[in-house]
C-alpha cells in the first residue's frame, strides 16, 4: 500500500487559515480607515432617529381640468418630487401620496435640507417665456422732464458665448426710470405719447415680432402695465403674488433674484415651451472654457417650439432676446439667446458648481403634471425615534446577551470563536453603513436597525450548523483536526443554501416594497452577504488553528469538543482489532 504523500490537503481541508485571516484583516482596516478619512464616522440617520421636514403638498387642477387630478398624474408628480429631492444628495427622503390629492414629502434633517425644502415648495409647471421688458427690482419712477434717462444700475458685462451656447442669467436693468414707460408700451405694441427726458433710444428697444396690439391699449395691456410699474420685487408678498392664477398663454410679470437680495422684474410674454418639453439637464464644467454651464436637452415637440422661439429671440435686441425659466411665478434664469437652436443648448454664465446644478435640477425635474400648493410644513424632532432606537437597541442587547449565554453554557470554549465572529460582522456592519451614508445616500431608521438585530440570529445559526458538524464528526471516534476538515464541507452547503435564501427574501422585499421598509430589507441582505465572509475567512480559519491547540486538540472539558462528552465510540478499526484478540484462534475440532 502506497504510503501517503506529504503536505497533501485533507479533502475539504484549509492548509493555510492565516491567509484568510490576513484577507479579512486587510479589508477591515482599509474599511475603517476610509471611514475616518472621510470623515464621517457615524452612520447618517433616517427623518424617524434624526428628525427633519414634513411638508404636505395639495394638488389643484386649472378650471375645467379637474380630471387632470388622477392617480396617475399623482404618481407621477411623486416620482418627479423624489427625483429632485434625491438629486440634491438628500437621502432617505420619503415621498408619497396621502389619499387622492395629497402628497407628503418627508424630509431627513440634513446639509441639505433647507435646499431641499426650498425646490419641493416649488411645484408649480416650468415655463419658457419671451421677455418683454426687465428692469430693477423695485417700484417704477414716474416717468418726467426732468428724468436724466440713465439706468439705475450699471449693466453687467455679458460673457461672450459660441455654439449652441444659449447665454447667461443677466438680471441688468435695460429700461429704468423715464425710459421704463416707453419700452413698456413698444413690448405690448400699445404706443402711448413719449414721456420727455434724455432717455437715449437705445433704451426703448423694438419688440419685433411680438402680436400687434391696437394702437389704444385695452383695459387688459393697461392693467398689465399698471402692475409691472407699481410692482415691487423687494416684498415678498407681491414676489410671491406676481405671476400667481396667470395661464400660460398669457403675458404676465415676474421676479427674478441676480444674486443674494438684488431683485429685478420682468414682462413676459405668454409661454412658449413647457417643462415637460425638456428631456434632461444638468449643470457641467466646461474644460475647455473653466466655467460652469447648464446643459438641456429637449423632446421632439420640445425641440420644434424651442427652435422656432430662439428662431425670432435672436433677431430682437436685449432684453428682447431673452427668455426667461420661469417656476412658480419666479424667473430663476433669463439667459439671452445667440442664434436658432433645436434639440439641445447651453447655458453659460455667472454659474458656480452649486448653481449649474441647482438649475440643472430644476429643468429636469420642474415639469410637474399639476400644480402643487404646501398645506403645511412641519419639523419632525427625533424624540420618538430616539426612544423607539433606545426601547429597540435594549431588546437587541437583551437578545445578544441571551445568544451568548446560551452559547457560553452548550459550547463553553467554541463560544469564544462565536462572540469573535460577531464581533468581526458587527465592526463590518458599522463600517459599511457608515461608509454607505455620503456614498449612496443609504441612511439608518428604525426597521434598518431592526433588520441588523435580525441578523444576529442568522450569524449565530451558521455558527451553530457549523459547531454541530464538528461535534458529529468527534462523534463518530474522529480526532479535531480532522473533523474540523470534514465537517466544513457539509456545514458549508447548509450555511450558503440558508443564506442565500435570507438574500433572496430580503432582496425581493426590497423590490416590492417601498419607504422605511426598504431599509429593512437592505439591512438585512448586507448583514447576510457579510455573514458568509465572516464564516469564509474568520470562523472556519480560526477554527483550523485552534483545533491545533492543546485545550481543544485534546478535548478539554471547557473546551465544548470533550469526545466523552459528546458520547463518541472509539474508532472503527480499533473496535475490530480488539474483537480479534479476544476471540483467539479457532480449535480445528471444534470446528
Amino acid at each position: 500500500m502506497a504510503a501517503p504523500k506529504k503536505g497533501r490537503r485533507p479533502a475539504g481541508g484549509q492548509s493555510r487559515p492565516g491567509r484568510a485571516l490576513a484577507l479579512i484583516l486587510i479589508a477591515m482596516v482599509a474599511l475603517t480607515g476610509g471611514m475616518f478619512w472621510s470623515g464621517h464616522t457615524t452612520p447618517r440617520l433616517g427623518i424617524d432617529l434624526a428628525g427633519g421636514t414634513s411638508i404636505t403638498l395639495k394638488a389643484k387642477a386649472e378650471p375645467g381640468q379637474e380630471s387632470a387630478v388622477n392617480e396617475t398624474n399623482m404618481n407621477t408628480a411623486v416620482g418627479i418630487i423624489e427625483r429632485r429631492v434625491n438629486g440634491l444628495g438628500v437621502s432617505e427622503a420619503e415621498v408619497q401620496t396621502q389619499g387622492r390629492e395629497n402628497i407628503i414629502v418627508n424630509i431627513p434633517r440634513g446639509t441639505n435640507e433647507k435646499q431641499a425644502r426650498e425646490q419641493v415648495g416649488t411645484t408649480a409647471q416650468l415655463y419658457f417665456r419671451p421677455v418683454l421688458a426687465v428692469t430693477n427690482g423695485g417700484p417704477a419712477v414716474a416717468p418726467s422732464a426732468s428724468s436724466s434717462g440713465s439706468p439705475s444700475a450699471t449693466p453687467k458685462p455679458s460673457a461672450s458665448t459660441s455654439g449652441s451656447s444659449v447665454g447667461e442669467k443677466t438680471g441688468t436693468p435695460t429700461a429704468t426710470g423715464s425710459a421704463q414707460g416707453r419700452a413698456l408700451t413698444e413690448a405690448l405694441k400699445a404706443p402711448t405719447p413719449t414721456p420727455t427726458g434724455s432717455a437715449s433710444s437705445s433704451a426703448t428697444p423694438k419688440a419685433t415680432g411680438t402680436p400687434s396690439a391696437t394702437p389704444t391699449p385695452d383695459a387688459a395691456t393697461a392693467a398689465l402695465q399698471q402692475k409691472f410699474t407699481s410692482l415691487n420685487c423687494l416684498d415678498p408678498k407681491q414676489r410671491s403674488a406676481a405671476g400667481q392664477g396667470v395661464k400660460p398663454g398669457e403675458p404676465t410679470v415676474a421676479c427674478g433674484e441676480d444674486e443674494p437680495g438684488v431683485w429685478s422684474k420682468y414682462l413676459l410674454g405668454p409661454a412658449e415651451v413647457e417643462g415637460r418639453d425638456v428631456d434632461d439637464a444638468q449643470g457641467a464644467f466646461d474644460q475647455q472654457r473653466g466655467m460652469w454651464i447648464v446643459t438641456m436637452d429637449f423632446t421632439s415637440a420640445g425641440s420644434k417650439k424651442f427652435q422656432a422661439i430662439t428662431g425670432k429671440l435672436s433677431a430682437q435686441a436685449d432684453p428682447q432676446n431673452r427668455f426667461a425659466i420661469v417656476l412658480d411665478g419666479e424667473v430663476v434664469s433669463a439667459p439671452s439667446v445667440r442664434q436658432t437652436l433645436s434639440a439641445s443648448a447651453e447655458i453659460s454664465g455667472n454659474f458656480n458648481q452649486q448653481s449649474a446644478q441647482d438649475l440643472g435640477n430644476i429643468l429636469s425635474y420642474g415639469a410637474l403634471p399639476l400644480t402643487f400648493e404646501t398645506q403645511s410644513v412641519d419639523t419632525v424632532t427625533a424624540a420618538l425615534g430616539g426612544e423607539q432606537l433606545k426601547a429597540g437597541l435594549i431588546a437587541g442587547a437583551i437578545g445578544l446577551a441571551l445568544v451568548i449565554i446560551y452559547l457560553v453554557a452548550y459550547y463553553r470554549g467554541l463560544s469564544l470563536i462565536a462572540i469573535l465572529s460577531l464581533g468581526v460582522s458587527a465592526l463590518l456592519t458599522y463600517v459599511i453603513m457608515a461608509l454607505l451614508g455620503p456614498a449612496i445616500g443609504f441612511a439608518l431608521n428604525l426597521p434598518a436597525v431592526c433588520g441588523a438585530i435580525v441578523a444576529i440570529g442568522i450569524t449565530a445559526d451558521s455558527f451553530i450548523v457549523y459547531f454541530e458538524r464538528i461535534r458529529d464528526e468527534l462523534r463518530e471516534g474522529r480526532t479535531l483536526r480532522p473533523a474540523v476538515e470534514r465537517a466544513w464541507p457539509r456545514a458549508r452547503r447548509t450555511i450558503l443554501v440558508s443564506d442565500f435564501v435570507s438574500f433572496l427574501a430580503a432582496a425581493v422585499l426590497f423590490i416590492v416594497t417601498v419607504g422605511k421598509v426598504q431599509g429593512f430589507a437592505f439591512t438585512l441582505g448586507l448583514t447576510t452577504l457579510l455573514d458568509v465572509v465572516v464564516v469564509f475567512l474568520f470562523t472556519k480559519p480560526v477554527m483550523t488553528l485552534l483545533a491545533r491547540t492543546k485545550f481543544f486538540g485534546e478535548g478539554h472539558p471547557w473546551s465544548g469538543l470533550d469526545p466523552k462528552r459528546l458520547g463518541a465510540k472509539p474508532p472503527l478499526r480499533r473496535t475490530r482489532r480488539a474483537n480479534a484478540s479476544v476471540a483467539g484462534p479457532v480449535d480445528p475440532k471444534e470446528a
